[in-house]
């Protein structure tokens, strides 16, 4: 089996798409199942995000995998396969690999080296397990992934470099209402003075809420479906609550609305924002909406409302200094020696992968040579017990030094053997230890089959139609 992955994210798709295509709830977990009983997959696990939504599957044949994955992502997406395939991309064997290390290390985020995205993947591989879907090597692929991202954020300032997009998202929001003051602001405490509206009390705006209270904020109201979760995270920030069937009065009152719910259709809409904006005690004050959701949680006609400016997920991400979009994104520029570093990690894990890998492949040509010779020696004591006298304690040097001599003749031909799996050619050395040695094939084929080690590396066909990308 072979790992494969199939996704789209904020590089391959517009917003528009992806917010059609993001799966959560009911449906992940029948997108989970479909594809786990899709022919050719022996298990697979989704990473689905408001950046990406990405299908690890490990299969049997690389055509017949993307196919069934690629029919079953649109009908539960709801978009036709025609459309969605020009947005997909596909990483197999080695560069599936790769991706998903570079992803969990946050490398391939919007804003690059948040660290949210190492929850996410493993929630991903949580979810997986519970729905049983989790293969043993898909399994293993996930703990090394989690490992990379760990390191990565233990060793390196990757976690200075990529502020998560709550703070990237709040930091823009005060730039452009900044613009309407006189003077600049504190940057001890970026809010203070401003009010600021919060909608949902999921994990994004619970931290969109503390980000906000740290920052200064000087009230905070929370609003979300159920009342008492509204409640609960208001005063964990000195804030207060709000009902969300009733906007209108709360959003005239804030100057920052972050609104980032799971709800599946607009939860602001340009009417409701129009009739806050009319009931400002001060009509020349600006109104910022950050909206955080995905899907969109903030109608898009509310942009063109005079006095409205809306930040949505596409505004968002690392811009170079100097180009004039977006300037204050400057001070969080990712530090590029902090993403090589991660890189460098991201390499070092994966090829300890693959010596591992090769390695492994060649273990039932080794396990089956150590056999062998085992075989020699339990023969030809068997033959000096017949012959020698009953002294055990001879006997027993005897059998050791054998051993030993065994051991010290075949080590450094299985420890070379297995290091040279990994080089061009490795094959002909597995073979050349066979041959040499006089290997049954059946016996190696035995062992084999009783090797659940994972899969080894394979070619990766060309898909038509489908974008396979470097992974980097």
């Amino acid at each position: 089996m072979s790992v494969l992955v199939v996704g789209l994210s904020h590089k391959s798709a517009s917003l528009p798409v992806l917010e059609r295509a993001v799966v959560s709830g009911d449906t992940l977990s029948k997108l989970i199942r479909d594809v786990s009983q899709a022919p050719n997959v022996g298990g697979t696990f989704v990473v689905s995000t408001c950046n990406r939504v990405e299908i690890y599957a490990e299969v049997d044949k690389f055509h017949g995998g993307v196919s069934s994955i690629c029919d079953l992502l649109a009908r539960h997406s709801g978009i036709p396969l025609g459309e969605l395939t020009p947005n997909l991309y596909v990483h197999y064997e080695d560069r599936a690999v790769q991706h998903l290390l570079a992803v969990a290390c946050g490398l391939e985020s919007m804003v690059v080296g948040e660290s949210q995205i190492l929850g996410q993947v493993r929630r991903a591989l949580s979810v997986a397990r519970e729905h049983g879907t989790l293969s043993r090597g898909l399994g293993e692929l996930g703990t090394l992934a989690l490992r990379t991202a760990k390191r990565a954020h233990a060793e390196t300032g990757i976690d200075q470099a990529g502020a998560n997009l709550v703070s990237i998202g709040i930091t823009v929001a005060r730039a452009r209402l900044a613009a309407a003051e006189a003077g600049p602001a504190d940057p001890s405490r970026p809010l203070a003075g401003l009010r600021v509206l919060v909608v949902g009390a999921g994990s994004m705006s619970s931290l969109a809420a503390t980000t906000a209270a740290r920052m200064g904020a000087e009230h905070i109201v929370v609003a979300n479906r159920t009342p008492d979760r509204a409640a609960r995270l208001a005063a964990a920030v000195g804030g207060s609550p709000a009902d969300l069937s009733d906007l209108t009065g709360p959003v005239g009152q804030a100057d920052l609305v972050i609104s980032c719910t799971g709800a599946a259709g607009v939860v602001i809409g340009a009417d409701l924002v129009a009739g806050a904006l009319a009931r400002r005690g001060q009509p020349g004050r600006p109104l910022v909406l950050l909206d955080l959701a995905m899907p969109r949680d903030v109608d898009p006609a509310v942009s063109a409302l005079p006095g409205a400016d809306v930040i949505s997920l596409d505004a968002l991400g690392d811009r170079p200094a100097g180009t004039g979009e977006a300037p204050e994104l400057a001070a969080l520029a990712t530090r590029d020696a902090d993403v090589e570093a991660v890189r460098v990690i991201v390499a070092q894990e994966f090829a300890a992968r693959v010596s591992a890998v090769h390695a492994a492949r060649v273990a039932p040509t080794v396990v089956a040579l150590r056999a062998k010779a085992a075989q020699v020696v339990d023969a030809e004591l068997a033959r000096l017990a017949g012959r020698l006298p009953a002294d055990h304690r001879t006997l027993a040097e005897v059998e050791r030094a054998m051993r030993r001599v065994v051991d010290k003749l075949l080590h450094a031909p299985t420890v070379r053997v297995k290091e040279l799996a990994g080089s061009p050619g490795g094959d002909a050395y597995e073979d050349a230890l066979r041959v040499l040695f006089d290997l049954d094939p059946a016996v190696v084929a035995a062992v084999t089959q009783a090797d659940t080690s994972g899969p080894g590396p394979a070619p990766v066909p060309d898909a038509p139609g489908i974008r396979q990308e470097d992974a980097t």
